[in-house]
């Protein structure tokens, strides 16, 4: 059995079955001699921890979501590749994020990929705090050539539809990224309606609802919400939680609380 095929195996728990699983077992099969897609159910067995999600469900998950925005305007820019390649590279080291990139060029140069039928597997098996990841995520891809264009952000928002993401979380997430005074989400400031907007609250709020809904934001999208996902999907969920940070203190400098 190759690297890769012993890959897919390390990384599949939930996402064997349903379309997730018929995706992998296509691509898969076709990369590697003889790989079937009954293989792939095979490969997720052993030893795992049943229907929880682990780290290589978020994965493959993020995988297909990330095929789906790139391929939304019909064009897959160098800028975009590169983001996803280098987020894995950091995520999960170089040999890790090689095999992850192969099956990702793969699922890439799919046809149709059933959107709706994905997500409503993702929503089954993952917590809300990780599909608001997987959110973040997708967002990033979309800016990081600099050209958001409407049908990679309507793309993004079926998504969310799907997983049963709030249209306020949506907003907010998409806020930490298009609402900045750049073009980065690490920006130095946002304009005043956006760093509302990532509290999802408006400048009416008074100190004390602002207060709270820094409270609630920070409690639902800490990175120790992810931590069953292990230590990569922490790290990367500390980025999201710092731009609430700073919307927050954004806010705080502006009343003089």
């Amino acid at each position: 059995m190759s690297n890769f095929s012993k890959w897919i195996g390390a990384t599949l728990g939930w996402s064997v079955g349903g379309p997730i699983g018929g995706i992998l077992g296509f691509i898969v099969g076709s990369l590697v001699d003889g790989f079937t897609e009954g293989d792939i159910n095979t490969l997720g067995q052993g030893p795992r921890n049943g229907t929880k999600t682990a780290g290589g469900d978020f994965e493959i998950s993020l995988l297909v979501l990330a095929a789906v925005v790139i391929k939304a305007d019909g064009r897959s820019s160098k800028k975009e590749m590169d983001y996803v390649r280098d987020n894995f590279v950091r995520m999960y080291g170089k040999e890790r994020a090689n095999n992850a990139f192969k099956l990702f060029n793969e699922i890439r140069k799919k046809g149709t990929i059933p959107t709706r039928q994905v997500c409503m597997q993702i929503r089954e098996h993952m917590t809300h705090a990780s599909r608001l990841q997987l959110l973040h995520f997708l967002f990033g891809i979309a800016q990081s050539d600099g050209s958001v264009s409407q049908s990679e952000i309507d793309a993004i928002k079926r998504i969310s539809t799907y997983l049963y993401i709030s249209s306020r979380d949506f907003e907010s997430i998409k806020a930490m990224f298009y609402g900045s005074s750049s073009s980065s989400s690490s920006s130095t400031s946002y304009s005043s309606v956006t760093a509302y907007k990532i509290l999802e609250i408006t400048k009416t709020a008074t100190n004390d609802e602002v207060k709270k809904a820094y409270r609630k934001m920070a409690k639902k999208h800490h990175p120790d919400k992810l931590r069953h996902l292990g230590e990569a999907h922490q790290k990367g969920a500390e980025e999201k939680f710092r731009q609430i940070q700073k919307a927050y203190e954004q806010i705080q400098a502006e009343r003089g609380l």
